[in-house]
């Protein structure tokens, strides 16, 4: 990456955290009482697949405890941002942080993006379990998936050439993927997109030859998942940050929710221990009790 691309991201960032940092230091004043548009009944949420099993989860208890209807939709993090700009939902569930061009557009329209990290998560790679190749590092992942290793034979596999199953562009899952293990280069013609967790986790468990990556709570089922630079993805490895391809799992709500309100509580509700063992049990890092 060059330096002037370098400048840029970090450019990018320092705006949107500022933005961030500005919202919630106005918490109390009458313009994020305005923001905050959940009414007392209803909350809408939206976006990430892998947030998904998190917010359903928490919708479930939350409904049963407060009465409250909170539905969830998965159209990707791209869309949960999209939501949020144009007033469709209360929560954009996102598994990466916002870019600088949706803060810009979501500023335009009067809407100040304000980010929760809800919980850790990693970018797992996974193949089928009779697959014998149990490891592999950044770089064999990158060369799969730009198309320069094209059979298993070619990394101590069998004879057989890689089915290369990838997340839709507009998933979160998928730039984290790309910042983190492409590095900028292009993904291969001929890779198959697909548009969830659950389906690469389904059409790895069912084709002995693909490959394919989704979030840690998708790692089960039929598929096994691989060591990456010689280190397995776990809850403790990508709560410590030694999995090389973890990040934080976000919700973003318009400003920082009216204390006290139902939207205020379910956006919080990771905080208490009940919010921690859910997300424990649906198969993610709580970022309050790494143990």
């Amino acid at each position: 990456m060059s330096t002037s691309k370098r400048s840029n991201r970090f450019l990018g960032w320092t705006l949107a955290l500022v933005a961030t940092v500005a919202a919630a230091l106005v918490v109390s004043s009458v313009s994020v009482a305005e923001e905050t548009k959940a009414p007392a009944g209803k909350i809408v949420c939206d976006g990430s697949t892998t947030v998904g099993p998190i917010a359903k989860a928490f919708a479930d208890y939350f409904m049963k405890q407060t009465g409250v209807n909170v539905t969830v939709g998965e159209s990707g993090s791209g869309n949960g941002a999209k939501s949020l700009i144009n007033g469709t939902c209360d929560i954009g569930n996102m598994s990466r942080f916002m870019k600088e061009t949706e803060f810009k557009a979501a500023v335009e329209k009067g809407v100040m993006p304000v980010a929760t990290v809800i919980a850790m998560d990693g970018v797992c790679l996974i193949v089928h379990p009779s697959n014998p190749i149990k490891a592999l590092t950044t770089d064999q992942v990158k060369g799969i998936y730009t198309g320069k290793i094209k059979k298993w034979s070619e990394i101590g596999g069998p004879d057989a050439d890689i089915v290369i199953i990838s997340r839709d562009t507009n998933s979160g899952t998928y730039e984290t993927f790309a910042e983190k293990v492409l590095k900028e280069e292009k993904i291969a013609s001929g890779v198959e997109y697909v548009t969830s967790n659950g389906a690469i986790r389904a059409r790895v468990q069912n084709t002995p030859a693909a490959v394919g990556y989704v979030g840690l709570a998708f790692t089960t089922d039929g598929v096994k998942a691989l060591e990456i630079n010689g280190v397995m993805p776990t809850k403790r490895t990508i709560a410590t940050g030694k999995y090389p391809v973890a990040r934080p799992l976000f919700m973003f709500t318009n400003g920082y929710p009216k204390l006290g309100s139902p939207l205020h509580e379910f956006v919080t509700l990771y905080l208490t221990k009940k919010g921690q063992d859910i997300i424990d049990s649906v198969g993610f890092v709580p970022v309050t009790n790494y143990e």
